[in-house]
């Protein structure tokens, strides 16, 4: 299984249909709230080259927000990315 991590903020909708959305495939995640960590915000923005939540990593490969894991999963190309590891 690879490793993903999900950096989040408390009121974010996004970052919540991201973590539903992976919930449904079954797998297990990281969350990073960056809300409680500066820390962790700089780290998000440095990996991701942005500044918006969610950001979703599996892997090293930037998956980006929920836009860009729900367009994977309607592509048919998100679960093919969870059999790897």
């Amino acid at each position: 299984m690879p490793k993903i991590i999900i950096y989040t903020t408390k009121i974010c909708p996004y970052c919540i249909m991201a973590k539903r959305l992976l919930d449904r495939k079954g797998v297990s995640y990281t969350e990073i709230n960056v809300d409680a960590d500066p820390d962790q915000r700089e780290e998000m923005m440095r990996k991701s080259k942005r500044r918006t939540v969610p950001q979703i990593f599996i892997d090293d490969r930037h998956i980006g927000g929920f836009d860009d894991l729900y367009a994977l999963d309607q592509l048919n190309q998100l679960d093919s990315l969870f059999e790897r590891g």
